[in-house]
């Protein structure tokens, strides 16, 4: 692994302290910097893509968790800007619906992955389940499983088990052939503010902040907490969690295009050659072409 992202690796197997990671760190670059070079990888993306479709082997399966106003829409949209958009596919999750709570908690994400070839994005995603559902267990009733019909039957083995169902679904799509790459968006308790307050002193982002946001905020230790067992629990070799530090937007952005060249260039992957006789069909429709 490439060194300017080995630092943001959660290590599987390891204690993660969230304390412990700078949230305003910028690879001691200038932004226009990072900016130029960040263009310079969504070329290579680019061209690494067409691979991926050609190949049809892989998928690719991009993962975004983070606190509000910590950057998720921004970075996909700059970071996938260079990207053939007919080959990805985004996804933002909301509350679960009627229907989707007649499933398990993995359903409506397992129909959202990407096929062979594509790119798939999650704004939010199944992690939602160990997150803002460990924060409010309450939410968990609504998907009516046996056992579970009041929050004081929510207990340490419950969340060992949804732990364990998030391990075991992302190896098996993972030894199918899906690339996982979990990107958590670490921003301040501060910055975070400063964003809230340009989303109400600006009219024209006023959309962006709900009231809920800063109910939220008022639970950010124990949003902490289940941000640092959910990456404990579930950063393994074949889906790692990377820690970006995301005060400063254009550095994370930067830092997670560098992260998907570096997963896509471990696949070396490479345009199917024609077999034999594919290539003489070929070379004979050339010739046919020629004298037309």
């Amino acid at each position: 692994m490439k060194k300017e992202i080995e630092k943001y690796l959660a290590t599987p197997g390891k204690k993660v302290s969230l304390k412990d990671y700078d949230t305003t760190y910028n690879g001691d670059q200038e932004k226009e910097e990072g900016k130029e070079e960040l263009e310079e990888i969504k070329e290579r993306l680019s061209k690494l893509q067409e691979t991926l479709y050609a190949a049809n082997a892989h998928s690719i399966l991009i993962l975004f968790q983070a606190m509000d106003a910590a950057g998720k829409d921004s970075a996909i949209s700059h970071v996938m800007s260079g990207l053939n958009p007919q080959g990805c596919q985004v996804y933002s999750f909301k509350t679960p619906t009627s229907e989707e709570y007649e499933h398990d908690f993995l359903w409506r994400h397992y129909k959202a992955l990407p096929e062979r070839g594509r790119i798939g994005i999650h704004n939010r995603s199944h992690y939602e389940n160990v997150l803002v559902c460990k924060v409010h267990p309450e939410y968990v009733l609504s998907e009516n499983i046996p056992g579970y019909q009041d929050v004081k039957n929510i207990d340490d083995k419950f969340w060992e088990n949804r732990y364990e169902s998030i391990r075991n679904f992302e190896k098996h799509i993972s030894n199918n052939g899906t690339v996982i790459i979990k990107i958590f968006l670490n921003v301040s308790k501060d910055e975070q503010k400063s964003r809230f307050l340009d989303r109400i002193n600006d009219p024209a982002k006023n959309w962006k902040f709900s009231s809920a946001d800063i109910t939220e905020r008022g639970r950010w230790k124990e949003y902490m907490e289940a941000y640092e067992r959910a990456i404990e629990e579930t950063s393994t070799e074949q889906a790692p969690w990377y820690i970006i530090p995301a005060d400063k937007k254009w550095h994370a952005r930067l830092a997670i295009s560098q992260i998907l060249e570096e997963h896509f260039t471990r696949l070396n992957l490479k345009f199917p050659v024609l077999a034999e006789e594919e290539a003489k069909k070929l070379a004979e429709i050339k010739e046919a072409l020629l004298q037309d």
